[in-house]
């Protein structure tokens, strides 16, 4: 493999029939490391049954159905009729050089938290899906995509944890009722391509505790440097890209870092991707390893940063829907 721009960190141990205690404490090391450094890595040799080939199947089986029906499980920001809040579909947007259009999942099984419930945005509703036997598959493979990212997110959580000087099973209280989220994301062809629509995702930082990334060829990935330099961040075939959120920075006690990121557009292709976002049970009580830090209860955390992304702004101050992404005028989607 040639020299990439980020670390490459290599999940054998996590495949050996019996645990290796001092293969995985190299293993923490090593992730400690990239993520201290530079906020990104390259996961190979994972343990997840799907090749990439499946992973972006599924995604482009979802984009593939009509737009009508995709809209019917839109969330209420974009159809007002809806009663879906968090999960669901979100359309295209123009503007503000964000254009993906996504569909996003929790767990198969919604936690009881009938106070969250009553929220404009219920953080633990359940999952909407296509109807019809025809989309049943694209369900039932996403529902084992999403277990085995979770389970690979839990294992991913001990080695920081052991990089943090902390026992394994530290963040253990993370896992229970989490709501964590899967992201199947399509990016259209700019066509004609636009000068004006560089990026087709603005710079940001994830707000949360662990990122997954599958991405694909088109490539676009871009991470901010330690030198204010933006680096291309090339697709590396069965890799994922693992990176930390605003909420881990916080926790490891600055030790991480929460890395800006961007996607620039590739004219005339169309790309794909699918993250999975690892969140903690919306009442889970998160605080730096060092305890010199006010306690966060993450679901307040995750709904004051949600005040800023496209996808839950009130519908009057969302942008258009694009017409040749959707085929509908912008009038016709309410």
């Amino acid at each position: 493999m040639s020299k990439l721009p980020l670390p490459v960190v290599d999940l054998s141990p996590f495949s050996l029939p019996h645990v290796d205690h001092a293969s995985i404490n190299m293993l923490a090391a090593e992730l400690g490391k990239a993520l201290e450094t530079e906020g990104f890595a390259y996961l190979v040799n994972v343990p997840l049954t799907f090749s990439h080939d499946q992973v972006f199947a599924l995604a482009k089986g979802f984009f593939r159905i009509p737009q009508a029906e995709k809209l019917r499980l839109a969330k209420r920001t974009f159809e007002r009729n809806n009663k879906n809040t968090y999960r669901g579909y979100f359309p295209a947007q123009t503007g503000s050089n964000n254009l993906k259009e996504g569909f996003e999942v929790g767990p198969s099984v919604s936690p009881i938290a009938p106070e969250w419930a009553r929220r404009k945005i219920d953080l633990t509703e359940a999952n909407v899906w296509p109807p019809g036997p025809s989309a049943s598959g694209l369900r039932k493979a996403t529902e084992q995509l999403y277990a085995e990212l979770q389970d690979l997110s839990s294992r991913l959580l001990s080695l920081l944890a052991t990089a943090l000087g902390k026992d394994p099973s530290y963040f253990e209280h993370y896992l229970q009722d989490s709501v964590s989220t899967l992201r199947h994301l399509h990016y259209p062809a700019i066509t004609p391509p636009s000068p004006q629509q560089e990026l087709c995702c603005t710079p940001h930082t994830d707000s949360g505790i662990l990122t997954l990334l599958h991405q694909d060829s088109t490539g676009g990935l871009e991470v901010l440097g330690p030198d204010g330099r933006w680096i291309a961040a090339p697709y590396v075939p069965g890799s994922l890209v693992v990176n930390i959120g605003d909420l881990m920075a916080r926790v490891s006690g600055g030790r991480f870092r929460a890395t800006y990121h961007r996607v620039r557009s590739s004219p005339g292709k169309e790309r794909y991707s699918v993250p999975f976002f690892f969140e903690p049970g919306v009442d889970c009580a998160i605080q730096s390893v060092d305890g010199d830090d006010e306690v966060v209860v993450y679901g307040e955390h995750v709904l004051a940063k949600m005040k800023g992304w496209v996808e839950f702004q009130d519908l009057e101050k969302s942008s258009a829907v694009v017409e040749h992404v959707t085929g509908i005028e912008p009038e016709e989607v309410e």
